[in-house]
Parts: structure tokens; C-alpha cells; sequence
């Protein structure tokens, strides 16, 4: 909403200092203060009125260390995170793009399913929450909506061709050479680490033939859904533990902030030869806000916890980074970026498959983790939690600075 009124100030009355709003760097900086300032000022008032609310955590008995002292610790602190993120996306950025639209639709969906679960959970004493049918029922939802998206919505394109040079040479804004570059509708994304690394979804179906490229839409919506299911449960998963989730999504969020950024900007873009994607640098912005929040929530959520995110936190979270990897097409980045959210799903796969497989064959499941989620195997194994989340924390930084060459290492 600032972004217009300083537009029109600045049209109108030649304001000084309000073209500063035209600048994504300037309204990122601006986004990521608030959203620490509501996090940590309003978040301990969240914290308190939960608490009074009686959101208190319903601790499973799993024989872990220190379990028994988390009972009672509210819980639903997700709700911080998603303020923290939606009040400053009102304020900084452009809420005509379509990029920013759909992932204030994710934040308040995903928030929405969440918050029923723990809901439930809570108040009505359900132990399971939500059924789980009915959260995947959400999720494919979600995916439908994305999907249908980025592939019928007019505003979502790439452009391929590049005449830079000529716009730089005319002294063209970089804002104003749309009609430089050609626009059009595309379902490629990009393959890390190789040299031709564009990949076409529409090549799945017409090497049946070519008259099929126009329905590519049959292939690329179920794997959206794939993407935003299997990351939104992976962050859940990872929630298991005070600041691991936050802290890994932070550092997850800072690295899609640098690649919408310079998708989004046709001279680095350019420089990079990376695809240039129309509009995606106001995802930005969005990205900062999402950091400051989860990072202000870490002021209450790091050992001791004082607040958990609860799954109205972990599928929002989930979602967000889901639907950022799809705009930005660097979805087949997720298994690398976010190899954390990765690893932890494997280990529970791996060892509920392990199990079931042992007690058909042998009559007794047998693991190959002492507990899982990955985390939980490492508590059990007599490690404390606080240096458990910090090693995973500088897992989480490498995977980062691995994705983040694959800008140029092909």
C-alpha cells in the first residue's frame, strides 16, 4: 500500500525521497525491519494471550531428554510468523503481481489448514488433529491453485530472447525494456549444475506427439502438487525441535531471496545466463519479510523454547518455500536447498519401510535409526538439542552456498 501512496507523492508533488519505493532493495530493507519489530515486539503479546488461551503442547511420551519440561509450552506460535510476514507484504510491496497475490493465497491457505489442526488438537482434545486426509486434501488444493497459476495466468512468463544491449544503449529503464526481451508463455524450469540447463515439462508429453504440447498443463500441475506436498510435510517433519525449522527455513529463505532477485533483474540475469523471469524480483521482498519473521520468532523459539510454531507454523513455512522454488523455476533446486526438510522425510520413509518390511519377513520390525524423524535418532543417541539444531543449522548454510554456485557452475 506505501508503494503506491509514495508513487502518487512522488508523480503528483515531486515528493523528495519518494523514488526510493521504486527500488525492490530499498522496500526489501524496509520489510525485513518490520517484520523483526512485530515478531519480536507483538510476539511475546501472542505468546501471553496463547498461554491464557490455554494452547499449551500435549507432549507423546517418546523417552527423550528433557521432553517432560515442554509440556504446556503454547503452542500455534505459527500465527507470529504468518503476521510478521503478511503485514509488511501489505505495506512494501506491489499487490498487483501475481507472484505476490499467490503466495499471500499460500501463507493464509496453509495457515488456515494448520491452524485447524492444532485447533483440534488443543481445544478439542483430538489427539490426531486434522485427519489426514483432509490436510493432503488442502495441500493438492494448494497445488491446483499454483499450478492452474503459473501456467494459464498471463502475467506468468519468461523471456528468452535478449537484446540488452540495444536497451542499455537507448538509455531505456530497466523496468520499461519489456519490449526487448519477447514475451511468452513457457513450462521450462532450470536443472542445476548443467551447461544447456533448461528443461521443458511440455518434452514429458510431446514426444507422443507434437499436437499434445498444449495440454502440458496434465504433467506440470500434479508435479506442482508433488512439490508443494512433499515440502510442506518436510518442514512439518522437521519441527520437532526448538529452532530447527525456523533457523533451517531462514537460511533456505535468504538463498531463494538472491535467486528471485537476480531472476527478476534483466542486467544480472543477463550477466549470469540464468532465465529472466518478468516480475519475479517483487518476490523479494516478500522473501524478506518471511525471513524477519521466522528470524523473530527464533528470539522465542531457540532453546529453551518458549513458543512452538505448531503445524499452523510448519505447513505454512512449507508451502511459502514450495511456491517460491515453483515461481522462481528452481523447484529441482528444493532437494539440495532444502536438504534438511529432505533428509528428515528420508529417514522416516526409510525407516517406517525398514520396519513394516522386517516384520512381515522376520516377524519383528527392526529399525535402522533409534528414533525418527533424523533429529530425534541424534537425541537418542544422548546429544543435546541446542547443538543438534546448530550442526544442522551449518548443513543448512553449505547446502545454501552449493545451490547458490549452481548460478554459475554448470
Amino acid at each position: 500500500m506505501l508503494y503506491y501512496l509514495f508513487e502518487y507523492l512522488e508523480n503528483e508533488y515531486q515528493l523528495p525521497g519518494a523514488s526510493l519505493f521504486r527500488f525492490i532493495t530499498f522496500r526489501a530493507a524496509l520489510a525485513i525491519i518490520c517484520s523483526l519489530l512485530i515478531s519480536t515486539i507483538y510476539g511475546k503479546r501472542i505468546i501471553v494471550l496463547l498461554q491464557r488461551n490455554q494452547m499449551g503442547e500435549r507432549i507423546r511420551e517418546l523417552g527423550l531428554e528433557g521432553q517432560a519440561e515442554k509440556a504446556g509450552t503454547p503452542t500455534m506460535g505459527g500465527i507470529i510468523i504468518i503476521l510478521a510476514t503478511i503485514i509488511p507484504v501489505l505495506l512494501f510491496t506491489r499487490l498487483d503481481n501475481i507472484y505476490v497475490i499467490l503466495l499471500i493465497v499460500t501463507t493464509v491457505w496453509m495457515g488456515v489448514i494448520g491452524f485447524t489442526d492444532d485447533y483440534l488438537k488443543i481445544k478439542k482434545k483430538n489427539k490426531d488433529g486434522l485427519a489426514g486426509k483432509f490436510k493432503v486434501f488442502g495441500q493438492i488444493g494448494l497445488g491446483v491453485i499454483v499450478g492452474c497459476t503459473m501456467y494459464f495466468h498471463d502475467d506468468v512468463i519468461v523471456r528468452q530472447e535478449r537484446a540488452i544491449d540495444e536497451a542499455v544503449a537507448i538509455e531505456i529503464p530497466a523496468e520499461d525494456r519489456s519490449d526487448f526481451k519477447p514475451a511468452m508463455k513457457s513450462t521450462k524450469t532450470t536443472i542445476p549444475f548443467f551447461k544447456n540447463n533448461e528443461f521443458d515439462y511440455a518434452n514429458l508429453i510431446s514426444w507422443i506427439s507434437e499436437d499434445l504440447v498444449p495440454y502440458a498443463w496434465i504433467i506440470f500441475i500434479p508435479i506442482v502438487i508433488f512439490i508443494v506436498t512433499a515440502v510442506s510435510n518436510g518442514a512439518n517433519l522437521t519441527d520437532g525441535i526448538d529452532g530447527l525449522a525456523a533457523g533451517s527455513s531462514a537460511i533456505i529463505a535468504l538463498t531463494l531471496a538472491l535467486f528471485a532477485w537476480v531472476s527478476g533483474n534483466i542486467i544480472f540475469s543477463d550477466y549470469l545466463n540464468v532465465m529472466y523471469i518478468p516480475n519475479t524480483g517483487e518476490i523479494t521482498i516478500f522473501i524478506a519479510a518471511f525471513t524477519g519473521a521466522l528470524v523473530g520468532f527464533l528470539w522465542y523459539n531457540t532453546f529453551p523454547a518458549q513458543v512452538f510454531m505448531g503445524d499452523t507454523g510448519s505447513l505454512t513455512i512449507g508451502g511459502i518455500i514450495a511456491v517460491i522454488a515453483i515461481a522462481i523455476r528452481k523447484e529441482f533446486l528444493i532437494p539440495i536447498l532444502c536438504g534438511i526438510f529432505f533428509i528428515e522425510t528420508l529417514s522416516v520413509m526409510i525407516q517406517v519401510s525398514w520396519f513394516k518390511y522386517t516384520k512381515k519377513k522376520f516377524g519383528e520390525g527392526r529399525r535402522v535409526f533409534l528414533m525418527s524423524p533424523l533429529h530425534h535418532h541424534y537425541q537418542k543417541k544422548g546429544i543435546h538439542e541446542s547443538k543438534i539444531v546448530t550442526r544442522f543449522w551449518i548443513v543448512g548454510i553449505f547446502l545454501a552456498i552449493i545451490a547458490i554456485v549452481t548460478l554459475k557452475v554448470r
